[in-house]
């Protein structure tokens, strides 16, 4: 009897044990499948911007085009600039690890011709040639890199005002004396290891940039940006497709600076092949 009690003892114990195990197990896949979700890895792009190095400075090279700083200009129709230029050549790669990092020109060196602060065109001989509407235009031209880093130097960049046939009326109200944003970079389409790295670029013209001064805020898919010093960067974890990039020109509280070209908004796309 005592055999059968003892027997009887043991085989409950062992069922209760077995039947708590089994829970136990069943929780365990329960919480580990609720912790894993809780836990995934966020596939979405991380959106990060660092300054960037490595680019020879080009202190001494300079951009010159022999005209008054306003530009009388009375038929409408093609313009000649005529740009010289000292110290840098149009055309030559630009001897840096940037240039296998970033987006780059195969035709090297050149001229960011920039008009009423629309997207550049780029220009790798000095002689360039513009059909340039009536009205009033403003023309910032500077000089870049191959991989499109614009030189940033007292001398690297002419600013003219085009006064363009008779009677012209000046829509945009520039006043070119004061603190004004240049948009450059991004630009256009990026493909495949050109998307991985994308140059941020922009000119700044009668101020400088500081932490206690005037400041860039750069604006990417939403994600803000405070921009303190005037170098380029390098934009990473850009998702594939179109991306809007807003750049906006802005005094130590956080005001917009007064100037039609000082918020500027542009989208490019980027694709895997």
């Amino acid at each position: 009897m005592k055999h059968l009690k003892f027997s009887l003892l043991t085989f409950c114990i062992v069922f209760a044990t077995a039947c708590k195990n089994d829970k136990t197990e069943a929780d365990i896949t329960e919480n580990n499948s609720e912790q894993t979700e809780v836990k995934a890895p966020d596939t979405a792009s991380k959106i990060t911007i660092a300054p960037l190095t490595d680019s020879p400075a080009y202190a001494d090279a300079k951009l010159r085009l022999d005209t008054p700083e306003t530009m009388a200009i009375s038929e409408v129709g093609e313009v000649d600039f005529d740009f010289t230029l000292d110290n840098y050549v149009l055309g030559d790669q630009t001897d840096s690890p940037n240039a296998q990092k970033l987006a780059n020109s195969g035709k090297g060196q050149h001229i960011h011709f920039i008009l009423n602060n629309q997207p550049y065109s780029a220009h790798y001989e000095p002689n360039i040639k513009k059909e340039i509407p009536v009205g009033v235009h403003h023309l910032v031209a500077f000089l870049s890199r191959s991989y499109h880093e614009s030189v940033k130097n007292d001398n690297s960049m002419v600013v003219r005002k085009l006064v363009v046939g008779e009677n012209a009326e000046d829509t945009q109200g520039l006043d070119m004396s004061a603190p004004t944003l240049i948009y450059s970079r991004p630009k256009g389409t990026y493909v495949g290891k050109d998307a991985q790295h994308i140059l941020l670029d922009f000119f700044v013209l009668n101020t400088e940039l500081s932490e206690s001064g005037h400041k860039v805020k750069a604006t990417i898919n939403g994600e803000e940006f405070m921009i303190t010093q005037w170098v380029p960067h390098v934009v990473k974890g850009l998702p594939m497709g179109e991306a809007t990039i807003n750049l906006q020109l802005i005094d130590n509280d956080g005001n917009a600076v007064p100037g039609p070209f000082n918020s500027v908004e542009r989208t490019v796309t980027l694709k895997e092949e």
